[in-house]
């Protein structure tokens, strides 16, 4: 708790003693990429950064074919989440479900929450509020909505004087990768995508007048090797290199759901290399197959008690899996 304000649930590290093996978190598993780990051993730390983070500005406005007065830079999505909620200064619209920071960001700096579960209810409340915020694809089942869909909610959002901020964190991974709307606020993750996690540093796009506004931050708030690897990512190797493991990603999430079915589990799958498998009791057998080693995500605080998220994992991971789940499901009930 912080101030009476519950903590977000995330996957990655639990607090207990390494796993064996991670389903929980939903960075490539093929990572990290060469790329990035070039850039971070050649990262020189016995240095500052430029405080205005000019070179690297430039570089990802060129990858995007933006002008860098349009680029902010931030220690990691979560840093820019909060940062992008306070600067928005008024109510938020989040989806349900949907990424827990986004909701914790605006208690914590005050603002009124409005929870839209379909898009119908997502329209209603933007007139008012000063931010929404759509997870392209959308959290925890990973489904990519329509370049109609997403140019419709942003001229929606425009109308009223609401900003659209649409999380791209899974959308370089994803099977549909449609083209986020001019003028909406484009939050990117290329942490996830690039395998680098534990390197906290991503990168938010907005209309000039709105980044000015964002950059407001601490000094240096991107390390050394932060700022390395959002340098690197511009180099054909590196996109190239993303591009390259998605095929591979999706067919283990593919082959994920096969384990699955074959156990008796119903899956929600969509676009991205994670899926929702309903096991029954998501808290019980999360802690039961922590105990054998293996790591997941309860999915409870998505609103979906009686499941887990599972990422597409190498089959040595796949079968660790299947194997803890055929001892484990049985004594859990459904």
């Amino acid at each position: 708790m912080t101030g009476g304000v519950a903590t977000p649930v995330h996957g990655g590290p639990d607090g207990g003693p390494p796993a064996a093996v991670d389903f929980s978190s939903n960075a490539n598993a093929l990572g990290p990429s060469p790329m990035a780990r070039a850039a971070l051993d050649a990262a020189d730390p016995g240095d500052y950064p430029d405080p205005a983070y000019t070179a690297v500005r430039r570089a990802l406005a060129d990858l995007h074919d933006r002008d860098p007065a349009e680029v902010v830079v931030g220690a990691g999505a979560c840093e820019l989440i909060h940062r992008a909620v306070r600067a928005a200064g008024g109510p938020v619209v989040v989806g349900d479900p949907t990424f827990g920071e986004y909701r914790y960001a605006a208690q914590l700096a005050r603002r009124d929450v409005r929870t839209a579960a379909d898009r119908r209810t997502f329209v209603r409340h933007l007139p008012g509020a000063a931010l929404a915020v759509l997870c392209v694809p959308s959290v925890p089942v990973g489904v990519m909505p329509a370049a109609g869909r997403l140019a419709d909610l942003a001229a929606h959002a425009t109308a009223t004087g609401c900003r659209l901020l649409l999380d791209l964190a899974y959308h370089p991974l994803s099977q549909a990768r449609p083209a986020p709307p001019v003028g909406s606020w484009q939050l990117w993750a290329p942490n996830k995508a690039h395998g680098v996690t534990g390197v906290r540093a991503g990168y938010l796009l907005a209309p000039a007048a709105d980044a000015a506004r964002l950059r407001a931050a601490p000094s240096w708030v991107l390390s050394a090797h932060g700022e390395a690897f959002l340098r690197c990512l511009p180099d054909p190797a590196a996109q190239a290199w993303v591009r390259d493991t998605r095929a591979t990603l999706w067919r283990w999430r593919d082959d994920l759901v096969t384990d699955l079915t074959g156990l008796g589990v119903p899956v929600d799958v969509g676009d991205a290399p994670f899926l929702l498998a309903h096991v029954g009791d998501g808290a019980a057998v999360t802690a039961r197959l922590r105990d054998c080693g293996i790591r997941v995500r309860d999915a409870s605080s998505f609103g979906a008690p009686d499941a887990v998220r599972l990422s597409a994992q190498p089959p040595p991971a796949r079968a660790a899996l299947t194997r803890a789940l055929a001892d484990v499901l049985p004594a859990v009930p459904r």
